[in-house]
């Protein structure tokens, strides 16, 4: 069923559990998903990166997600994921998706101040959810897009690319969004170094916003950082890489052991990976770890 983001995110607060947000720039993925959410009988997040638009256009991508979410037997969000600017918030809205996430946190405090609220205004109208980022989410400094699978080093992390909880509640008072993608040590893509998470920072942020926080970047982490994490306040954590990764070994691993290849055998290959991967995923974000590993 189609729900909005912060109906999701409300019950996961009750609740005391965090919902996955998963990347889907293909139908495989999205099939995935959808398949290992109702196994668990897990609500989630179908997302739509801006910077996967080359991949599947928002016009194409975006009715598939749409469609999946209202015939899915659990709770089901459509998000836009990072998106930069108001045109493309209205073109995912028009389509039907019920949460979008404006991300200005390149720009001055008050530009990205003026940018969230013009969305929210426009989003609310139309009872869409909003999400805005605060803070820098690469150890480059460089916030903003999701990564499709780069590299980024978490040491020379500098704090001043932190979320600060006194600036958060601010934004939160002044933007009214329905979530918060803050920043407390984790990165975007492929960790090559363990992280290093402020979790006292997030439990500030978590206490001074009174909003769910969102983790962007959970590559890297152990099972036991995702329950400090959602303990203190995360509520929607952002997956892609590894899922994606997983899904690009199972074809290299199918082309090694067959002489005859189709490429629709390694999309079945890719999306069976993608689902095993996802499915852990959601025990853990969900707290309920016996089904992780099935």
């Amino acid at each position: 069923m189609l729900v909005t983001l912060k109906e999701i995110l409300l019950k996961a607060e009750e609740g005391n559990y965090a919902v996955g947000a998963f990347n889907c720039p293909t139908l495989e993925s999205a099939r995935a998903v959808v398949e290992a959410a109702e196994e668990l009988q897990v609500p989630i997040i179908l997302s739509h990166a801006e910077v996967h638009f080359e991949i599947t256009p928002l016009e194409i991508m975006g009715p598939i997600l749409v469609e999946f979410a209202k015939k899915a037997s659990v709770p089901v969000v459509v998000h836009l994921d990072h998106g930069s600017n108001l045109e493309n918030v209205k073109k995912a809205i028009d389509i039907g998706f019920t949460s979008v996430m404006i991300d200005a946190s390149h720009m001055s405090y008050e530009e990205n101040i003026r940018t969230v609220d013009e969305v929210v205004k426009y989003a609310h109208e139309h009872n869409v959810s909003v999400e805005a980022e605060l803070g820098m989410m690469t150890s480059s400094g460089i916030g903003g897009e999701e990564t499709q699978g780069e590299e980024h080093l978490s040491e020379g992390d500098s704090v001043d690319y932190y979320t600060d909880p006194k600036v958060a509640k601010d934004f939160v008072e002044r933007t009214e969004i329905d979530a918060l993608a803050a920043s407390f040590g984790t990165v975007h893509g492929m960790y090559i170094k363990e992280p290093n998470l402020d979790v006292e920072r997030l439990k500030m942020i978590s206490e001074n916003i009174r909003r769910p926080v969102v983790m962007h970047g959970g590559s890297g982490l152990s099972e036991e950082d995702y329950v400090a994490v959602i303990t203190s306040g995360v509520r929607k954590i952002n997956y892609y890489s590894y899922a994606a990764n997983a899904g690009a070994l199972a074809v290299k691993d199918y082309i090694d052991h067959h002489k005859n290849l189709f490429y629709h055998d390694f999309t079945v290959a890719a999306k069976a990976a993608i689902k095993k991967d996802v499915k852990r995923a959601m025990g853990i974000f969900s707290n309920r770890n016996q089904f992780v590993g099935n």
